[in-house]
């Protein structure tokens, strides 16, 4: 998910389009929280681990 996000964090920065902007961004900080919690042994989405 932080993958797709800076993905289409790119593509909005280079070829102009702010929605693709914002969802990249979106998709960064949810990844991002995602990846804390399963980091910290919280069980996310009914997985001991979120890759």
């Amino acid at each position: 998910m932080i993958l797709l996000g800076v993905i289409l964090l790119v593509i909005g920065l280079v070829a102009g389009i702010s929605i693709l902007w914002t969802i990249g961004v979106v998709l960064v900080v949810i990844g991002v929280v995602l990846w804390i919690l399963g980091s910290m042994g919280h069980a996310v989405a009914g997985r001991r681990h979120y890759w």
